[in-house]
C-alpha cells in the first residue's frame, strides 16, 4: 500500500516548514470547519515532512523532550479532514487473497500506509503482517520483523530492531540502535497535544513484553528486562543509588542513563495486605550498565 504523493506545495526547506506550521496553526485554531481540501493538503503534506524525518512529533531542547505541539495538531487535523474508506490490496502483492474481501484494511483516506522505498532507504521490513503507517519516520538501517506495528508521527532511528509483535505507538520517539523485543509495546499519545509522548534514547535494550507508556523517558543505554511496566504513576526503586523516582508535574518518569530495570515487588500496606502476603509491583534498578551488560545485550552485526 502507497501513499499519496506530495503534491507541488510538498515540504522540502526550512521555509516550507515554517509555511506549513502556520498553514496547520490557522486550520486548526479555526472556529469554523476548515475548507475539506485545504486540511487534507496541509495533512498531506505534514505526513510526507514526518515520514522522511523533516519534522516530527517530539524534540530535545536545552530543558529536555518536549512535544511538538504544531506537528500533532497537524496529524489530529489528517484525521478530522479525512473520510473511512477502504484501501484495496498493493496490484503487486503476491497472494491478493484476504478471505474474499475486495479490501486489505478500512482506515481515514488522508492515513495510509507508509510509502517505503526499502532498497533506496536502506530499511527492511521483514514479510508476515508489519504494519508502518504515513507519517511514521524509519531511518536507515532498520528492521522491523513481523508483526509488528509503527503508528503515525512515530520516528525510529538508525540501527533500530522492532522485533515480533512489538509496537511503536502514536509519536513515540525511539533512538539509534535501541532493541525492542518481541511483544515490547511503546505507548502512544496524540491528546493533549502539549502531552509528550515516550522517548527511547540510544543504544536502550528494552526487553521481551516490557510496556513503556504515559510520556515516561528511557535514557540512553539503560535495559528494561522483560516483563518491566513503566507508567506514570510507577514508582521506580533505585537500590544502586538509594532513591525513588516518580513522574512530578511537568517532569515524567524518567529511567537514569545505563540503568538495568527489573520487575520487583514491595509489601502492600495495611493489616488485610499483611495477613494475606500480598504485594504490589515495583520496578527496581538493580545495576548500572557495565561490560558485562554490553556484552549480554549486544545487536548482532550480521543482521543489519
Amino acid at each position: 500500500m502507497t501513499s499519496p504523493e506530495p503534491s507541488a506545495g510538498a515540504v522540502g526547506t526550512v521555509e516550507d516548514v515554517a509555511e506549513l506550521r502556520r498553514e496547520i496553526e490557522r486550520l486548526s485554531s479555526s472556529a469554523s470547519e476548515p475548507a475539506p481540501e485545504r486540511a487534507r493538503e496541509a495533512a498531506r503534506r505534514l505526513l510526507h515532512a514526518l515520514g522522511t524525518g523533516q519534522v516530527r512529533a517530539a524534540e530535545r531542547s536545552g530543558t529536555g523532550w518536549q512535544a511538538v505541539e504544531w506537528v500533532k495538531r497537524g496529524i489530529l487535523l489528517a484525521f478530522r479532514a479525512g473520510s473511512t474508506r477502504g484501501f484495496r490490496p498493493h496490484p503487486e502483492a503476491p497472494n491478493p487473497d484476504f478471505g474474499g474481501s475486495t479490501f486489505l484494511f478500512f482506515d481515514r483516506d488522508t492515513l495510509p500506509l507508509r510509502q517505503t522505498r526499502g532498497e533506496e532507504e536502506n530499511i527492511r521490513i521483514v514479510p508476515g503482517g508489519s504494519a508502518v503507517r504515513a507519517g511514521a519516520y524509519l531511518a536507515p538501517n532498520v528492521i522491523v520483523m513481523p508483526p509488528a506495528y509503527v503508528n503515525i508521527g512515530a520516528w525510529v532511528d538508525e540501527g533500530t530492531l522492532v522485533d515480533s509483535h512489538a509496537l511503536v505507538g502514536s509519536c513515540a520517539q525511539v533512538g539509534k540502535r535501541v532493541h525492542l523485543s518481541a511483544g515490547a509495546q511503546l505507548g502512544g499519545v496524540l491528546e493533549p497535544v502539549g502531552a509528550r509522548p515516550v522517548i527511547i534514547e540510544d543504544d536502550v535494550m528494552v526487553g521481551g513484553n516490557a510496556g513503556v507508556f504515559e510520556g515516561t523517558l528511557v535514557e540512553r543505554r539503560s535495559v528494561l528486562a522483560p516483563g518491566v511496566q513503566l507508567t506514570g504513576s510507577t514508582a521506580l526503586y533505585d537500590l544502586v543509588r538509594g532513591q525513588v523516582y516518580r513522574a512530578l508535574p511537568g517532569r515524567p518518569l524518567t529511567v537514569p542513563e545505563g540503568a538495568v530495570v527489573v520487575p520487583g515487588a514491595r509489601p502492600a500496606h495495611g493489616d488485610f495486605a499483611r495477613a494475606h502476603g500480598l504485594s504490589l509491583y515495583a520496578p527496581v534498578i538493580v545495576k548500572y550498565r557495565d561490560a558485562s551488560t554490553d556484552a549480554a545485550t549486544a545487536l548482532e552485526d550480521a543482521l543489519r
